[in-house]
């Protein structure tokens, strides 16, 4: 199909970069941003414009999910098909009389961050089986892990990434807020963060829990507050702590 990819931000960029390294010609990629939008085209070699969106029989909306509404309205073809990349929107979002769909990609997109395509899930919706048949077969190419999902599966994949990824990040975040302000080595503790993470790939999470709220020790916690003078971060660690606890009860 003749496509086309709206966006110009991480995951735009990495659909341009998946889509190009599996022969998968791209036919323009379109987008608000020319400084982004040209960078993307040079390096994958795709015709960009912030102008004039191409005729196209398939595009995908890779946008922030509070503009995907408005973009799809620029899409005035009635035979396209379009499909969104959010894990959080319908697809009846998409406004106009083209077919409707959604094209999920589930990863943490960075463009400075090379993946490996292969092992992201793909979630794949759309109005009828024809177009449903076409993405998936569509992200087949690119990933090794593709499933037909409607929205009320794919919203609760969204939800579950959020705790399981954007949650953790924060919480590094925060842990290298501690170790920046004690002129702690943050690399001290890579080997921490890799440990915890290898586990849950041959450990339930909740049966991998170590540390002194499932110990019950209140001394170390003690401690731990008494340490810790930033306001959010005391009650980021007794929130937690109070959660572990509940678990284990």
């Amino acid at each position: 199909m003749k496509t086309v990819i709206i966006g110009s931000g991480n995951v735009a960029y990495h659909l341009a970069k998946a889509f190009t390294q599996n022969n998968i010609k791209v036919h323009q990629i379109y987008g608000r941003n020319e400084i982004e939008l040209s960078k993307i085209s040079s390096e994958f070699n795709i015709p960009y414009s912030n102008e004039n969106l191409d005729e196209a029989e398939l595009y995908i909306i890779a946008v922030s999910d509070s503009a995907v509404e408005n973009i799809s309205e620029l899409i005035k073809n009635g035979n396209a098909l379009v499909a969104h990349t959010s894990g959080s929107l319908p697809k009846e979002i998409l406004k106009g009389n083209y077919r409707k769909a959604s094209f999920y990609p589930l990863q943490t997109f960075s463009k400075t961050k090379n993946l490996d395509y292969s092992k992201i899930p793909f979630f794949i919706e759309a109005d009828n089986q024809i177009d449903e048949k076409s993405l998936f077969e569509l992200a087949s190419i690119i990933s090794d892990n593709v499933e037909v999902s409607d929205y009320k599966k794919r919203k609760y994949i969204h939800l579950t990434a959020v705790f399981a990824c954007n949650f953790v990040n924060h919480l590094f975040a925060r842990a290298k807020e501690i170790s920046d302000s004690q002129d702690l080595d943050f690399n001290y503790f890579l080997p921490l963060i890799n440990e915890t993470v290898e586990k849950i790939y041959h450990l339930d999470p909740k049966s991998a829990q170590t540390g002194p709220a499932v110990r019950g020790d209140e001394r170390v916690l003690k401690l731990h507050e008494e340490l810790i003078k930033n306001e959010e971060q005391l009650h980021i660690y007794k929130t937690l702590n109070e959660s572990i606890k509940k678990m284990y009860q």
